[in-house]
């Protein structure tokens, strides 16, 4: 079976406070957002909702697009959540059904 590499975006509510990351395990990691175990910027802002996320087959390539992304205009990052998450919905249960 392959790899496979997570970038994600995690956020606090629609337009809110934002996150991107990058995981090989995207259950795992958003479980531990929502269980509060990272302290600092994530668990100040109450930011534990998968509103974006994408595959990588190399992790090389999923972190190069994680710094790109991190790089962007807030309003690009909403863009990219709003093309294939339009009402900005917690897509947590869905990944954890598919990926769990």
């Amino acid at each position: 079976m392959a790899r496979r590499f997570y970038v994600y975006i995690l956020a606090s509510g629609p337009c809110g406070w934002l996150y991107v990351g990058v995981t090989n395990d995207l259950v795992r990691r958003i479980a531990e957002h929502k269980q509060g175990v990272f302290d600092g910027y994530t668990a100040e802002h109450g930011i534990d909702q998968l509103v974006w996320y994408e595959t990588h087959q190399y992790i090389d390539k999923a972190i190069v697009r994680e710094k790109r992304i991190k790089r962007w205009l807030r309003e690009w990052k909403f863009a990219l959540v709003e093309k294939d998450n339009p009402r900005w919905l917690d897509l947590y249960g869905e990944v954890r059904a598919e990926h769990g």
